[in-house]
């Protein structure tokens, strides 16, 4: 009876047109644009046949898939274009319908030429949740779409039966990784390395691969740091009837404008620790407050909000415990607010804030380790991190910039100089990098000897240190006698002239007094020529790069050496500001014809 009240329904679908397309957006987080829509379908509202499962299993039973997949696509194409959407349309397709006898040849041609959509923009998802029995007539169906001008992408790959085999003869452009894995993926050794063979597969087949169903920040950063470009899931956007246009729209409708970007591992703001954790109502009384601890026996702390969903405390499962221990506890406090044992002061810091600021405030105020922080973005809550996590991560960083310190001047090496320049990027931070090179070193180390030139460049990297001896800025050692200074914009040139100065002051201390008053020294060079050789002087590049423009540490540093060399051009001491702020485009030289 059922059945028949099912079939008689979608009967009436489909002869009423009554199928609504609801868009999520897929967004390339690497270049920060919308890729395209899936186009998800739902029967009408309030009908047992509103969810595509239902829909769909139902058009199965009555053998009229290919029907309704076709009046699904047509609904699809029409508001995609009517919605003027940039990007692709993903529509999905199952294998079951393409090979159907009675499934029409050429209907998705004429119903974008009837739309004015171009084939190009169209993305036909094929799911693998079924074995196929008949897979030559499925590629066969395939060929015919590719040969149309459309794009294959397959579905939920690792949930079925032979992705990898669909993987290798349907040679996808895009596979969808099945969203088993990317949830909690954060927390799985398993799903990562599964993630990490899929990406190095698409590598190899130059595929390109969408993490569908993010709903945690915790799946993005991970994914994003794995070399995923491209992403989808409730996190970024729910399917909704009029989805959002652009990237930054659809951050900012999301609450996450601080979306890690162009980054291989974790920015150093308290956001990237965030974790999800229930939350209650300053109306909220104990009683209902202890039944959430019981419910969850992993559960520590409850943050409490007022009524704008800004907190205003945080209730801890001990205290709570504490006061229903005695004899009339449950009887005393179960209808009195949370407000009355809450902690009225728990630390409440913006998701931007960078860690070592919250650190330095955990250690003023001696919080508890066990304890948690109130993450939060425009003052509403967001999530909280646990002070042991905090306190881990810096430590974790400390030990790893120590790994790659230099031995002589124990600054921070490479590694560390392209991470801070890369979170200043991420952040959208305005900021200056000077590149710092010793003059006519190799001269002086051949005259003094090799313990004299090492004193020299600890002699400087003391003197880097003093004069940027403040907040956000940073001085690394690259190598030998250069270095790098990272500083907020307007700062660069005050700081580098000063260090100029008090070098020139200070190096004189390292030559003889006959060197010092003759300004310099005459050596053999490689030719076996006499040259007179001046003091040891500086050459500093400086330049401001532009941040929407810059995608990566390499460029900037590229932009920094340039500087430099402009710098060495000079006998003396030199700064060069450099007035160009964005990397230049890589020129290809072709062979002329003879």
């Amino acid at each position: 009876m059922q059945n028949l009240k099912q079939s008689i329904s979608l009967k009436a679908i489909l002869s009423k047109r009554q199928i609504t397309t609801l868009f999520q957006p897929i967004l390339d987080i690497e270049k920060e644009t919308v890729l395209g829509y899936e186009a998800l379908s739902r029967g009408p509202e309030n009908s047992s046949l509103f969810s595509p499962v239902e829909l769909f299993a139902q058009a199965e039973k009555d053998a009229c898939l290919s029907e309704l997949e076709l009046l699904c696509r047509e609904k699809a194409i029409e508001n995609f274009v009517a919605q003027g959407l940039p990007g692709k349309l993903f529509i999905n397709v199952s294998p079951s319908a393409l090979l159907e006898a009675a499934h029409p040849k050429g209907e998705t041609l004429q119903l974008l030429a009837k739309h004015g959509l171009a084939t190009s923009r169209v993305v036909i998802e094929i799911t693998e949740r079924e074995p196929l029995a008949q897979s030559d007539l499925l590629f066969e169906a395939i060929k015919h779409y590719r040969d149309l001008g459309l794009h294959i992408a397959i579905d939920d790959f690792g949930s079925g039966y032979s992705g990898l085999k669909q993987w290798s003869e349907l040679k996808p452009d895009i596979v969808k990784i099945d969203r088993y894995f990317i949830d909690h993926c954060d927390k799985s050794v398993v799903k990562k390395e599964f993630l990490r063979s899929i990406l190095e597969l698409a590598k190899i087949t130059n595929t390109r691969v969408i993490a569908e169903g993010i709903e945690r920040t915790q799946e993005l950063t991970l994914l994003k740091n794995l070399g995923v470009e491209l992403a989808q899931g409730f996190l970024l956007e729910r399917p909704v009837l009029s989805p959002c246009q652009s990237f930054d729209e659809c951050i900012a409708a999301q609450k996450l404008v601080d979306m890690p970007r162009n980054t291989k591992d974790d920015s150093p703001f308290i956001g990237n620790l965030l974790l999800s954790q229930q939350s209650i109502f300053v109306t909220t009384n104990c009683g209902v407050a202890k039944k959430y601890f019981e419910q969850d026996k992993l559960l520590q702390s409850l943050v409490v909000l007022n009524q704008d969903n800004r907190p205003v405390g945080i209730l801890h499962r001990d205290q709570l415990a504490e006061i229903f221990s005695s004899t009339y506890g449950a009887a005393l406090h179960s209808k009195r607010s949370v407000d009355e044992v809450m902690d009225h002061q728990p630390l409440v810091v913006d998701r931007l804030t960078a860690l070592d600021s919250v650190s330095q405030k955990i250690t003023d105020s001696d919080f508890d380790i066990r304890r948690y922080i109130i993450v939060t973005q425009e003052g509403q809550y967001v999530g909280v991190v646990a002070i042991r996590d905090i306190l881990k991560h810096i430590t974790d960083e400390k030990i790893k910039n120590a790994q790659h310190a230099n031995p002589l001047t124990m600054l921070p090496g490479n590694v560390a100089i392209n991470d801070n320049i890369e979170r200043r990027l991420n952040a959208r931070q305005d900021f200056e990098l000077a590149y710092i090179d010793l003059n006519h070193f190799k001269q002086f180390n051949d005259l003094y000897g090799y313990a004299s030139g090492d004193m020299v460049i600890k002699l400087l990297a003391e003197i880097c240190r003093q004069v940027c001896n403040q907040k956000d800025c940073f001085i690394g050692h690259i190598g030998g006698d250069d270095f790098m200074l990272v500083c907020p914009s307007d700062l660069g040139e005050a700081l580098c002239r000063k260090i100029i100065s008090e070098f020139e002051t200070a190096v004189r201390a390292y030559f003889t007094p006959e060197h010092v008053a003759a300004g310099g020294y005459w050596a053999t060079n490689r030719e076996g020529e006499k040259k007179f050789v001046p003091l040891l002087t500086l050459s500093i590049g400086l330049v401001n790069p532009d941040i929407e423009h810059c995608e990566n540490s390499h460029q900037v540093a590229a932009l920094a050496t340039d500087a430099k060399k402009e710098a060495k051009r000079f006998v003396t001491s030199h700064l060069f500001i450099c007035k160009r702020r964005r990397p230049t485009m890589a020129i290809v030289r072709l062979p002329v014809a003879k």
